[in-house]
């Protein structure tokens, strides 16, 4: 691609499956214009993936000396997916990190994963920390991706990523608005380990269990549905909220998965009102309980990608995020996040 800037969008996300890497190149004069060049996921050692899942309760002095350790593991990543795959080295990295805590009702957000360090590590320009300035102008810090879905995927009025959480963005009246629906794989992860399994592959597990309606009817009735958007959702929500009711009821945690399903299916098509088509992404997109409620008991017209965009689309949109940034553009959008105004966000380590 002629006149074009390479980037490397980087994300963690909730369910701590890896870190998503995203080798990316957009045209310089249309940036609806791009090519995905590679793509993985790195694996996290075991050691990692137990601090990445427990550091919520981590004290502040542990808090940084991961954040200052992950930065460390995202450069050494980086370049070696660089030399591994034979890239020319990218002009920038665009990092979302990994989220600790987030709770804009308080003006908390903290991801870690030291933009400082990753730059130093590659000598690579890198942009990080994309959801504090958010917080500061009022706004929710999240969602971040619908900037790319009204950029790079405006054919769709609904987009729908099925990931640690459910989010969505929907156009309307040439605006965009996104916010978080419910948590998903977060909760079915959590089930799915108490029987042995990572997560519940193919939806294997949920298809097998029974909805238990005095549960799916209880999740139904959760105060957060009842908001308006913005709104979002961090890991906070799962553990205060959602185990809770679901531990009340003694259930076999494969009829805890068939009834979270469910439940999640029925939330989602509560926010989708027509026969458009639904762009899927994210790991959720390979539940096949899940992908078969909605489109049989809610029909709704579900449209899944390639692999590639199932995997990868919110590592993309973070490398335009962090293109935006650098030529300070917009990237962060009030019709979403509720922020005062719209804005251009993050930290730059050059």
């Amino acid at each position: 691609m002629t006149g074009s800037f390479k980037i490397v969008g980087v994300m963690s996300g909730t369910s701590v499956d890896g870190l998503d890497l995203c080798y990316v190149s957009f045209s310089s004069n249309h940036i609806n214009n791009y090519k995905i060049i590679k793509c993985e996921t790195v694996d996290y050692s075991n050691d990692l993936k137990v601090k990445l899942i427990n550091i919520i309760n981590f004290d502040k002095q542990k808090i940084k000396e991961l954040d200052l350790k992950f930065g460390e593991f995202i450069g050494l990543s980086i370049k070696k997916f660089i030399s591994k795959n034979k890239l020319e080295s990218p002009d920038l990295i665009s990092s979302h990190g990994h989220t600790v805590f987030h709770q804009p009702n308080i003006g908390k957000t903290l991801q870690i994963g030291s933009g400082k360090v990753i730059n130093k590590v590659t000598g690579i320009k890198t942009v990080n920390n994309f959801r504090e300035q958010d917080i500061k102008l009022g706004g929710q810090g999240a969602p971040l991706v619908p900037i790319g879905d009204k950029l790079l995927f405006n054919e769709y009025n609904y987009c729908l990523n099925l990931g640690g959480f459910v989010n969505i963005s929907i156009k309307k009246d040439k605006n965009i608005y996104a916010y978080d629906i419910c948590a998903l794989n977060t909760v079915l992860n959590y089930y799915a380990k108490k029987i042995g399994y990572d997560y519940d592959s193919d939806g294997d597990l949920s298809k097998k269990g029974k909805v238990i309606t005095k549960l799916f009817n209880e999740l139904n009735e959760l105060n957060y549905y009842k908001k308006q958007y913005p709104k979002s959702l961090g890991i906070e929500f799962v553990k205060e909220k959602i185990i809770p009711i679901i531990n009340k009821y003694n259930l076999s945690e494969i009829d805890v998965l068939a009834t979270y399903v469910k439940h999640a299916a029925n939330q989602i098509s509560n926010n989708i009102n027509s026969n458009e088509k639904v762009l899927l992404s994210g790991g959720g997109s390979y539940n096949r309980t899940l992908i078969k409620i909605l489109k049989k008991d809610y029909n709704i017209n579900i449209l899944i990608p390639d692999d590639t965009i199932i995997n990868y689309k919110e590592c993309l949109i973070f490398a335009l995020i962090g293109y935006l940034k650098i030529k300070n553009k917009i990237n962060c959008l009030k019709s979403v996040t509720g922020a005062s105004k719209n804005h251009s966000s993050g930290d730059i380590y050059n």
